[in-house]
């Protein structure tokens, strides 16, 4: 009797060891890996509480770490966030960054940084500024390009292969051109989401034998300090809050696959022709 319960007890030892280095082999134990560009604040802010309190783990990127109060809070909050310095038109510190990382896996790349001069200064008929174009297109077009590029590897190495960027109504070309959209959208901000649709439709194309899903979602109008400056600096009618427009875009995100990995998708989950 002593015997045959030594050996059950063996023998279930040997299972939970199989069971375990099976679960380590596969990665089953290990958490979801995001990156996200711009999140010390609004949307970006917004998808990083959103990804931590799921249990992932969140690499976290702004500018100016030092100055982001609200997101070191949060990281203080949550240990699976790890804030590190970015800035989209810095190539070299792109670099850096996707060196200090090299091998390690990330489910999900969320290209979010952004800048609209929504106050109008430069960027209309009459005052328009070469500076504020070259800005504008630095780092709505080619800074989600340049980041997707120095990850694309850290990407196609994970389990879920997914390249995402945000984009704005306002790179529909058919949408009424009112005078609110004009004051809102001014000659580079529109023109540069356009191209960064265009540009990710590319990439899905160029990725997609790797296995890398590349989709495009828009979040609706969102009460953020881009939009409000904008509009005076005043609330704008009818906007979300970036958590109910993050709640919106996480689920998008996660039903984007193959199929639909180049078409733009709103935080609601309508397909967006542009």
């Amino acid at each position: 009797m002593r015997s045959t319960k030594v050996k059950n007890r063996l023998l279930g030892a040997i299972v939970m060891a199989g069971i375990i280095v099976s679960v380590a082999a596969t990665g089953g134990a290990q958490a979801a890996t995001v990156l996200i560009t711009g999140s010390n604040r609004g949307v970006g802010l917004a998808f990083t509480k959103s990804y931590a309190e799921k249990g992932w783990t969140v690499i976290a990127t702004t500018r100016n770490p030092d100055d982001a109060d609200e997101l070191k809070a949060l990281a203080g909050q949550h240990k699976n966030v790890a804030i590190e310095k970015l800035d989209v038109v810095d190539e070299a510190g792109i670099n850096a960054l996707a060196a200090k990382y090299k091998g390690k896996p990330i489910d999900l790349l969320i290209n979010n940084a952004a800048v609209n001069d929504g106050d109008g200064k430069g960027a209309t008929l009459g005052a328009l500024d070469a500076k504020l174009f070259d800005r504008a297109m630095r780092t709505d077009v080619l800074g989600p390009l340049i980041v997707s590029q120095a990850f694309l590897d850290n990407v196609a190495a994970s389990d879920q292969k997914k390249i995402i960027s945000i984009t704005s109504p306002s790179a529909v070309l058919g949408r009424p051109m009112t005078k609110e959209t004009r004051r809102a959208h001014t000659y580079f901000y529109r023109p540069a989401k356009v191209a960064l649709n265009m540009s990710m439709k590319i990439l899905a194309a160029e990725v997609r034998d790797r296995g890398v899903i590349v989709g495009i979602v828009h979040p609706g109008g969102v009460d953020t300090e881009m939009l409000r400056s904008a509009f005076g600096g005043k609330p704008v009618a009818g906007a979300q809050t970036p958590d109910q427009s993050v709640a919106g875009m996480v689920k998008v995100i996660d039903g984007i696959t193959m199929a639909n990995s180049d078409q733009v998708i709103g935080f609601d989950g309508k397909t967006i022709p542009w």
